[in-house]
């Protein structure tokens, strides 16, 4: 495995990973719809190509992921009150990133979901909050259905606080906080992890070090 297609490539999230990624053997392949991001990623260390989410479908993704040996998907349609968005990036470009990875012949696929999103959405929920959770449990149920070698790393809320190296990593903890920087050193260890394969795993703030929380899962 060397290239890494990183959907979502300039979220906040993704360019942290692209910065984890450094000096790995890995080289991460940033996935943006707009050309004007091109030298800011590369600058962290990624190759860029484009890709319009919402517009392009399932072979415009396997296009897109053409020479790589994983996709990360870590795009979100952000918190900008569009409901319709939570359906078009959280959800159908999630879609569309598996069935690109099934068409591309790539196994192993890493996606970023929110924690506790499968429990039920309260009756008086605000409706973008809703489509959001709804959108991350959908994305995620076909995931796990998809006979991909998946993981799915489930934050709690986000935070822009440096990276602690200090986390809880389980299949179950406590809703908490945890800060992006932190998000992408825990995709960036599970990624070569075959113990974390088939594995839906939630992360919050804690007091492991990532790489030994990553190996207890073994």
């Amino acid at each position: 495995m060397t290239r890494i297609a990183v959907v979502g490539g300039h979220g906040q999230v993704a360019q942290h990973f692209l910065a984890a990624l450094r000096g790995s053997e890995h080289t991460p392949v940033a996935l943006v719809r707009r050309e004007e991001y091109r030298e800011e990623l590369e600058g962290l260390g990624a190759e860029v190509r484009m890709l319009d989410i919402e517009a392009q479908d399932a072979s415009g993704f396997a296009a897109a992921f053409e020479g790589c040996g994983a996709v990360v998907f870590a795009a979100g349609g952000g918190a900008d009150g569009d409901v319709e968005r939570k359906r078009t990036v959280d959800l159908e470009g999630s879609l569309k990133s598996i069935e690109g990875a099934q068409q591309a012949g790539i196994r192993r696929f890493v996606q970023v979901s929110a924690i506790g999103v499968d429990n039920p959405v309260p009756e008086d929920t605000e409706p973008v909050w809703r489509a959001y959770v709804e959108a991350k449990r959908d994305a995620d149920a076909a995931l796990r259905d998809s006979g991909l070698d998946w993981t799915i790393i489930r934050p709690g809320r986000l935070t822009d606080d440096p990276a602690r190296d200090a986390v809880t990593l389980a299949e179950e903890v406590e809703p908490g906080e945890i800060s992006r920087a932190d998000v992408a050193a825990v995709l960036a260890a599970v990624l070569d992890e075959p113990a974390t394969i088939h594995r839906q795993l939630d992360l919050v703030n804690g007091t492991e070090r990532v790489a030994d929380a990553v190996a207890a899962l073994g």
